[in-house]
């Protein structure tokens, strides 16, 4: 399906994603070579959890395409970082993905001093003959892998109103509710470009946005244009003041003309949600403490339970 028909509005009285599950439902389970009957009688312990690195491109193309059929927004995400599956064990089928990436902006949940310990949960989604918990274990397994091999200790996640979806998936794994005040306030259609779907305002400006700007206008991209951030300086974003000041009115100039170019629709605001994990006990409570006290007004939110924008 193409993404930007995927935003079309969709007048279910479900979540999307559980919508696509039963129009996928009968072409899934024939090319598993499964019945109905089969899948009811999965469990998760039938499946086995794994971590792809992004050197694996066989497997990584076989994510993007499971991604493009059963997930809601139907494309992967800017900024990748780790990606995780399910595969059921007897046939080696992926029925499950999640995808972390490095948040368009970062939510400073432990305070500013600790904003590169967030990673978000950017992609999720499972097949429709999936065991319904699959999700939810999958997604644990994910967050339990990056915090045994990775500094990463605050797990945020989006839920859209527009899919219809409430988190329910975040409110099983105890997840933290923010609130839903969350968005770009409005999204962006590139007429030229419709395999993209809509995307948020900061679509013109990252990085690989802007480097596109630059070949299209024939400007070599320097090495020295970017600056490293985060802890271990691997996160590459333009740095504005190490360009001439001709080469940015140029860039600016084409970043604009692109966004007029571009049709505008409002974008309904997002549920949020998060999960800390410590490596111990100790550091799990020591992180929640900490939360706490950044974030008193949070504390009483209860989880939504009415779906729609």
């Amino acid at each position: 399906m193409n993404p930007h028909e995927r935003f079309k509005d969709y007048q279910g009285n479900k979540c999307w994603q559980a919508h696509i599950s039963e129009v996928n439902l009968e072409e899934d389970l024939l090319e598993a070579g499964m019945s109905v009957e089969d899948s009811q009688n999965l469990r998760v312990s039938d499946f086995a959890f794994e971590y792809v690195g992004k050197e694996n491109k066989e497997v990584c193309a076989e994510i993007k395409r499971f991604i493009e059929r059963h997930e809601w927004l139907g494309k992967m995400p800017v900024w990748i970082t780790q990606r995780f599956t399910a595969r059921l064990k007897n046939t080696n089928q992926l029925a499950g993905v999640i995808i972390m990436a490095t948040p368009n902006s970062f939510s400073f949940l432990l305070g500013k001093d600790n904003k590169d310990l967030e990673k978000l949960i950017a992609r999720g989604a499972c097949i429709s003959w999936a065991p319904k918990n699959l999700g939810s274990w999958l997604i644990t397994k994910s967050i339990k892998w990056m915090v045994k091999n990775t500094q990463f200790r605050v797990f945020t996640a989006y839920s859209d109103p527009e899919a219809k979806e409430l988190g329910t998936i975040y409110q099983a794994c105890n997840f933290l509710y923010l609130g839903q005040q969350f968005g770009a306030g409005k999204q962006y259609l590139d007429p030229d470009n419709l395999e993209r779907g809509w995307f948020g305002s900061s679509g013109f400006s990252d990085r690989s946005q802007i480097i596109r700007y630059a070949k299209k206008l024939g400007i070599e991209f320097y090495k020295s244009w970017y600056k490293f951030v985060g802890k271990k300086k691997n996160y590459r974003k333009v740095n504005w003041k190490a360009i001439p000041e001709d080469v940015v009115k140029a860039l600016k100039r084409e970043q604009a003309e692109h966004k007029a170019r571009c049709e505008q629709r409002p974008a309904a605001v997002k549920h949020k949600y998060a999960f800390i994990l410590g490596a111990t006990k100790a550091e799990t409570k020591k992180l929640r403490c900490l939360f706490n006290e950044c974030n008193p007004e949070i504390l009483g939110y209860e989880y939504p339970k009415e779906r729609g924008k």
